[in-house]
């Protein structure tokens, strides 16, 4: 998790509260929250507090089911899949039970302190050693293939019961936008939208309440949230989504205790916790510094105070607030100014994949960054889930394959320096386009992967060819012996459809390179690939030379990496088509119909990748695999 909570006391020196924050954040890649000394700090207090009204209706008023809660207090609301007793049996049911009994007893001035009494269900659940995931089961146990859920009457366990919330909240389930879908579900009349108010409202009052006892403005509350407990928007930013106004008069309707500080808000005529930037206007292509009013946040007694962000870190959704700042837009993709000459070419498509209009969009990017002296330099990134998870398979993937490759080249022969800034997952189409780059910074927890044979094909858009040269750099030589084991470590990652767990395991495999920059702090993945632009081209970047010597292995190569594919297969861990698709890899990676180590050119590589792609997608089992994976979204082993 990316919260780190520090308490400073009276005799804490201020540099070692600045050293502590800094080490945490640029080391650790933490978000650093200053809280009070009080007990359970400020993400355990609010957090818990959260938990406990499902788990109240779910345990003691038993007037909505366990899977119901869970369905209500999950990604429906922006919050994680664990929702609220799944988050419980993670934890662990007795840890849970110490923590609301630590609280309970240390907060006899709490307004709502009852809410933190441990319910008896939950007691008798950890006496007979249902404590969770660590035990036999808790809230939750796995039967073989099924997930059962705990009878809070009987304490047994008992198959899941079907949701009974309407259709309604199904439609309202599909809604993309958070805060579109949070505003349905607060507007919808059935049991799904009661709850939903009933809890809402509550926890939106009572971290209100909690503002200056344990923070001093409600941005620290809503940075936990997101930090500490992986909500997608904090508390106060919910509120400012519903509707400052109609909450709190809703509250009042519902006789919810208000604080002062938040009727003296409303009486001032502030209608928002959050004040969003003003716009500048500026002449011109606007490729120099400009200027951005910073956030700024409500806080008690003082008005708007601007909200804290890092220096070394930028912001694409503050950038994009700016209509200046946008240089060039398709539909699926734009082009930001960073400042100090610095573009950042943002992917908009659904889930980041690359469309046909991602792709045509960098090409037409790249040419204009190559014609105006002004912009030294491009980044490549986003703010989405993932950098990208490759090519869009609903697209026509021959001729997106061939306007892939074209772009792959145009980008790796670019005059100007570009940078992949990654996050997340990067996959597929994402990694090629990633490795074309003349730099990578990547966050720490990136995981990248080669993952086409899933869907019946091979890597098709200079993947295979950078990973030839790549065994060839790493050998230091052309000696076959020398290249083998770098090339099979990298056989066995695409056979595999190897996902790495960190960008440090995607260098030692080969998918980065050693020089790549490698960031604990994905916040920070912007602010370091501008740097590197400008390092680039102040010290007279210039394109690397044609690739035209690459040394492949041929046939007796070839023939080592089919056999071990062919163990693998009679040993029952593959079918027959995942061997035929490895083969169809084998023969790309060793250089096609070559009898011996032969040095080729890049071209005769990316013509090879292109031909075998264009033949498996020809084959009704790679059609089955895609398929497949866009109505499931998970891979068919046919």
């Amino acid at each position: 998790m990316k919260l780190l909570e520090l308490i400073p006391t009276k005799d804490t020196d201020p540099q070692v509260l600045e050293r502590i924050k800094w080490f945490g954040r640029v080391h650790l890649g933490k978000g650093i929250i200053i809280a009070k000394d009080t007990p359970n700090f400020v993400g355990n207090r609010i957090g818990n507090y959260d938990l406990m009204p499902g788990i109240l209706h779910g345990l003691t008023k038993q007037d909505y089911t366990i899977e119901e809660v869970d369905f209500l207090t999950g990604p429906l609301v922006g919050r994680p899949k664990s929702a609220t007793f799944r988050t419980a049996d993670l934890v662990g049911l007795d840890t849970v039970t110490r923590i609301l009994d630590n609280v309970y007893e240390a907060i006899p001035e709490d307004e709502s302190r009852e809410i933190f009494r441990t319910p008896p269900v939950l007691r008798k659940l950890v006496e007979k050693g249902a404590l969770g995931v660590k035990s036999s089961g808790g809230f939750y146990q796995k039967q073989g293939n099924k997930i059962c859920v705990i009878n809070p009457t009987t304490l047994e366990y008992e198959p899941p019961k079907p949701l009974n919330l309407g259709e309604e909240v199904e439609k309202i389930a599909k809604i993309v936008d958070v805060k579109e879908r949070l505003r349905a579900l607060y507007q919808e009349q059935g049991r799904a939208g009661s709850f939903f108010r009933q809890t809402i409202l509550e926890m939106l009052a009572y971290s209100a309440r909690r503002i200056p006892e344990i923070a001093e403005n409600p941005a620290d509350i809503d940075r936990c949230l997101r930090w500490g407990w992986n909500w997608e928007l904090g508390l106060f930013e919910i509120w400012d989504t519903l509707g400052v106004e109609s909450v709190i008069t809703d509250m009042k309707t519902a006789g919810i205790k208000i604080p002062a500080w938040v009727e003296e808000m409303q009486l001032s005529g502030v209608s928002s916790f959050y004040k969003q930037h003003e716009t500048i206007t500026i002449p011109g292509l606007g490729l120099g510094y400009i200027p951005l009013e910073t956030p700024k946040i409500y806080v008690f007694g003082q008005g708007y105070l601007p909200l804290e962000t890092p220096a070394d870190e930028i912001s694409l959704a503050q950038i994009k607030t700016s209509p200046q700042r946008t240089l060039w837009s398709n539909t699926e993709a734009a082009l930001l100014n960073l400042g100090d000459g610095v573009v950042l070419y943002e992917f908009r498509s659904h889930g980041n994949a690359l469309t046909m209009k991602v792709i045509t969009g960098l090409l037409e990017v790249i040419d204009l960054i190559e014609k105006q002296d002004q912009i030294l330099g491009l980044i490549i990134g986003n703010e989405g889930k993932n950098f990208c998870v490759g090519l869009n398979l609903r697209d026509d993937l021959v001729e997106l394959d061939k306007k892939f490759q074209e772009l792959i080249q145009y980008m790796y022969y670019a005059n100007k320096p570009i940078i992949a800034a990654l996050h997340g997952q990067v996959l597929g189409g994402g990694w090629e386009l990633a490795k074309t780059c003349s730099q990578v910074v990547a966050a720490a927890e990136s995981n990248i992967g080669l993952v086409e044979l899933s869907v019946g094909l091979i890597p098709a858009g200079g993947g295979l060819t950078n990973m030839i040269a790549v065994a060839d750099e790493r050998a230091g030589s052309e000696l076959p012996q020398d290249i083998w084991p770098f090339l099979d470590r990298i056989f066995q990652a695409i056979t595999s459809v190897k996902i790495t767990n960190s960008a440090y395991e995607a260098q030692n495999i080969g998918f980065l390179s050693h020089d790549a920059r490698i960031i604990i702090d994905a916040e920070r993945r912007f602010y370091i690939a501008k740097q590197e632009v400008i390092r680039l081209y102040n010290e007279g970047f210039t394109p690397p030379p044609i690739r035209s010597s690459i040394m492949v292995l041929g046939n007796s190569a070839k023939a080592r990496l089919e056999q071990n594919a062919y163990n693998w297969w009679q040993g029952g861990y593959m079918s027959a088509y995942d061997y035929h698709l490895i083969e169809r890899l084998a023969y790309v990676l060793t250089g096609g119909d070559i009898s011996e180590p032969t040095l080729v050119h890049e071209n005769y590589l990316l013509k090879l990748e292109r031909e075998t792609f264009i033949s498996l997608l020809a084959e009704v089992k790679t059609q089955e695999r895609i398929s497949y994976m866009l109505t499931h979204k998970s891979p068919l082993r046919n």
